[in-house]
């Protein structure tokens, strides 16, 4: 049975929550993933939240199903060729490595487009990738502060709260799934982590706006 995307390609060469999110959401549409990872453990998330021994975390396995699985090596001659062929033969890469990772290694955007014009870049990091926090890591608290989720949510008289469904890193996922088409061919997409928490409170800006002050922490016990 034919799904709506079908025939797509995506390299996924992400790791922990917000790109393997992405990615899994666009297999279960018809996607062909193909997750790259790098032969000394692959996904950190296999391991850092491990169930039980000498086996992927359960963590890792919410979060990767409906997927195919290559490793490579992008530090050695052959593994940087192999790339090369599967990038050409690919309609979409999805990363969310460290600022600048891929460009290091000779892969940013420029020089992918050269080989596959057509490719859609998109790429997954906690303050986009221009502006002055662009060169630092971002992980769901920091995702959640910066939004300003944790600042509407707990009880008055406490500290702001982490809210525990995870916002900022699988709301990233579902939001570049959701607009991974709409660049052009060719094009590189680039939402931040932190805007999904911006947008899941919007009524507090409405708020702001119509009172004229800061929303508080309206927590209630039960």
């Amino acid at each position: 049975m034919n799904k709506a995307l079908s025939g797509i390609r995506i390299i996924d060469m992400t790791h922990n929550q917000a790109g393997p999110a992405c990615t899994q959401i666009l297999g279960f549409l018809g996607a062909d993933v193909i997750k790259l990872e790098e032969p000394k453990g692959g996904d950190i998330a296999r391991v850092n939240m491990r169930d039980q021994k000498n086996s992927d975390s359960l963590f890792f396995l919410i979060f990767n199903a409906n997927k195919r699985s290559l490793t490579l090596n992008l530090k050695t001659d052959a593994g940087k060729d192999l790339f090369r062929k599967v990038i050409a033969q690919s309609d979409v890469l999805v990363e969310n490595f460290g600022p600048g990772a891929l460009d290091r290694l000779g892969f940013g955007y420029a020089a992918l487009a050269k080989i596959n014009p057509r490719l859609i870049y998109a790429t997954i990091k906690g303050f986009g990738t221009y502006g002055p926090y662009s060169g630092f890591k971002s992980f769901e608290p920091i995702a959640q502060a910066m939004g300003g989720a944790m600042s509407v949510t707990g009880f008055p008289e406490n500290p702001p709260t982490y809210v525990y469904p995870a916002i900022g890193d699988s709301g990233t996922g579902m939001l570049h799934a959701g607009r991974g088409r709409q660049p052009g061919a060719g094009e590189p997409a680039r939402p931040p982590a932190l805007r999904p928490s911006d947008a899941a409170h919007r009524q507090s800006a409405r708020a702001q706006r119509a009172w004229h002050d800061l929303p508080l922490r309206a927590g209630r016990p039960e």
